[in-house]
């Protein structure tokens, strides 16, 4: 007996065979590397859609899922009204990173006994039930990014205020600790939890400078009530980056304040914005005319927040826009 030799391999047949085996490696090492997988919630909201840009895409909770859909044709899109009860595990699974920023607006409408309801129930149950959710999971994501606000601090004059500062009075005060307190409970799963407590954001198209720009534009923008409470503005490209930063610095737990590096007064925030639209602004609103227009909601709008971003700063965050002409001058485009 005897074999009958192979005819060699050529060339060209080996260049295929190590395409093909490239391919297969490179395959894995696709699948080893991939992005993790990110849900949202609140994602159709001002600062939802600039952090999903960044993304480039992601799993979306949305009472409307189709209507997120159309304006976020990128994710993945599920139902869910947050008061109601749990996500749904689908959304959940093999998720990596949470970042939860739904919440009823707190600046739209007057506070009647309604929307206050809302603006509670959408941040506290909704967050409870969030982090229930999660609970349920047998492989659970490795941290929760939820959104918090400066109106945990309260009213607190000229007071310089850090993460560790403790929180205010008042209704927005009470929400926002509740807030955080459901959301604080994934760390007994296991999970890191980060609670960002966002400042004015100042954005182009959307947010509060929007509500602004119309009285400025008039000639008619002025300082609210004396004008010497603290606003403690942020960009919201620095919104983004510092959620992104809080996600992937293990360093950071709990508190993170997302507000830029130097607060300004309201009076010189007004003069700021003036400049900014080139006309002038030298009115006053009495604090009376506020609370005749916006009721109970009006008087936040002289609360007094100097609010300082110690965290991001220690662990090494970079704002994109850290004085405010230079941020105005980018969200007005």
């Amino acid at each position: 007996m005897f074999s009958i030799p192979k005819p060699p391999v050529s060339v060209k047949a080996r260049c295929s065979i190590l395409q093909v085996e490239i391919a297969q490696i490179a395959a894995i090492v696709r699948t080893e590397m991939r992005t993790p997988r990110t849900l949202v919630t609140g994602a159709t909201g001002l600062i939802g859609r600039a952090l999903l840009a960044r993304l480039g895409g992601a799993v979306v909770l949305s009472r409307d899922p189709e209507d997120a859909k159309r304006m976020l044709p990128t994710t993945q899109a599920h139902a869910w009204s947050p008061e109601a009860g749990l996500p749904p595990a689908v959304a959940l699974d093999g998720v990596d990173v949470v970042f939860h920023l739904a919440g009823e607006p707190v600046a739209e409408g007057r506070w009647t006994v309604d929307k206050k309801r809302r603006i509670r129930d959408s941040r506290v149950l909704g967050t409870r039930n969030l982090v229930a959710g999660l609970a349920a999971l047998e492989n659970r994501p490795r941290v929760l990014v939820s959104v918090s606000a400066v109106g945990y601090y309260g009213d607190r004059g000229d007071e310089e205020l850090a993460e560790t500062s403790p929180a205010g009075r008042g209704f927005l005060a009470e929400v926002c600790v509740d807030w955080e307190r459901e959301a604080l409970a994934v760390a007994d799963l296991g999970m890191r939890v980060v609670c960002a407590r966002i400042g004015i954001v100042l954005a182009q198209g959307g947010g509060a400078l929007v509500r602004m720009l119309t009285a400025f534009r008039l000639g008619a923008g002025g300082k609210l009530g004396d004008g010497r409470q603290w606003m403690p503005w942020i960009h919201l490209d620095d919104v983004v980056g510092i959620l992104l930063h809080a996600s992937q610095d293990a360093r950071i737990h709990g508190a993170i304040n997302a507000v830029g590096p130097r607060p300004v007064t309201n009076a010189a925030f007004t003069r700021a914005l003036g400049q900014a639209v080139h006309r002038p602004s030298f009115l006053t609103v009495p604090k009376i005319a506020l609370r005749l227009a916006f009721g109970e909601m009006g008087e936040i709008l002289t609360d007094s927040q100097r609010v300082l971003p110690k965290v991001a700063e220690q662990t090494g965050y970079v704002f994109k826009h850290a004085d405010l002409d230079g941020a105005l001058k980018a969200a007005l485009g």
